[in-house]
């Protein structure tokens, strides 16, 4: 999560503190209209309240400031007992907010973040993943091992379903070690096979749960990806800010998902910009899946030995294998 979105979330919170002050004096300014004796005592809890704040910093006795005290107490009294007979709830002119537990600051004691505030990053992270309504289908909770066969495959030593499985445990493992690998261990994941296999729907799976957790991802088509660093390497002048953003989010989001990798036209500047990601990000030991149809001997004669060698040595490469779930 970078300043720029930081910020934006904190001006969110002002926006609703300013938004609830002002449906406030609506409410206040409406039952003051329609009873006058309401505003009276509203009136009178305002003045004598100066009084009693005039009384604490000079030298008043003690017993006249009980005396401003109990007034102060019985028109309280008479304001509440006037709006119960007139079916008004207590809190109707009290400030209302929509997080109570942080009165809409964003944080609790201490400084520390309120669920709403964290729940606020999430939506943030979402919205800049490209993934927001994806993910409302494609996570694990609609993962359904049953789809993939038990029959074992020839050539292969375990079943479509055996192999999911597996997949999947090392999934689990690798989202609940996000950030604990260290920069010598394969912290990426290449996923290969056939189209219709679920390779996309296990990328989407896996964002959803990293961004759950608070970190930032970004999912991309290797299309899409390619479009974004073509405007901003070849029309920087057109770009506009989310442009610019789209861009340095490539290199700097904690998780890049490249999803159908060999889809895109390929020719040198691609190959020569694939690296470059890949590269950067490894050296900054930022996080890289990669979705795509294409095996590791392909993904070299399509992209070059070069990728190649940095995928094989800083990548846990996965098959998958079976017919179509699409046909069924």
């Amino acid at each position: 999560m970078n300043e720029e979105n930081l910020r934006s979330i904190l001006n969110e919170y002002q926006k609703t503190r300013q938004r609830n002050k002002n449906l406030l004096e609506e409410r206040i300014n409406q039952i003051h209209e329609r009873f006058p004796e309401i505003k009276k005592l509203s009136d009178q809890i305002r003045d004598n309240g100066i009084k009693m704040a005039k009384a604490a910093l000079s030298s008043t006795s003690n017993e006249e400031l009980e005396k401003l005290s109990d007034y102060q107490e019985k028109l309280i009294y008479k304001k509440n007992k006037s709006l119960e007979e007139n079916n008004i709830p207590s809190d109707y002119l009290k400030l209302k907010y929509d997080c109570n537990i942080c009165k809409d600051t964003g944080f609790v004691e201490s400084g520390v973040q309120c669920t709403c505030f964290k729940q606020k990053i999430i939506n943030s992270l979402y919205r800049m993943s490209n993934l927001e309504k994806i993910l409302e289908k494609d996570n694990f909770s609609n993962f359904n091992l049953d789809l993939y066969p038990d029959e074992t495959v020839e050539g292969y030593g375990k079943s479509p379903k055996e192999n999911m499985r597996d997949i999947i445990m090392d999934v689990y493992h690798y989202i609940q070690n996000f950030d604990t690998y260290s920069s010598d261990e394969k912290n990426n994941l290449l996923f290969w096979g056939k189209p219709g296999l679920g390779k996309t729907f296990l990328c989407s799976c896996i964002a959803k749960d990293i961004l759950n957790n608070g970190y930032t991802v970004i999912y991309q088509t290797s299309f899409n990806l390619m479009e974004i660093i073509e405007k901003y390497k070849f029309h920087r002048n057109d770009c506009t800010s989310d442009d610019m953003e789209n861009f340095r989010n490539l290199f700097e989001c904690d998780l890049l998902i490249i999803d159908d990798l060999g889809t895109e036209l390929v020719n040198s500047f691609i190959t020569s910009e694939l690296f470059n990601i890949i590269n950067d990000r490894l050296n900054a030991n930022k996080k890289i899946i990669i979705s795509t149809n294409l095996n590791p001997p392909q993904i070299g004669r399509e992209y070059t030995d070069r990728v190649l060698s940095r995928i094989i040595g800083n990548f846990k490469i996965y098959e998958f294998y079976g017919n179509d779930l699409r046909l069924k």
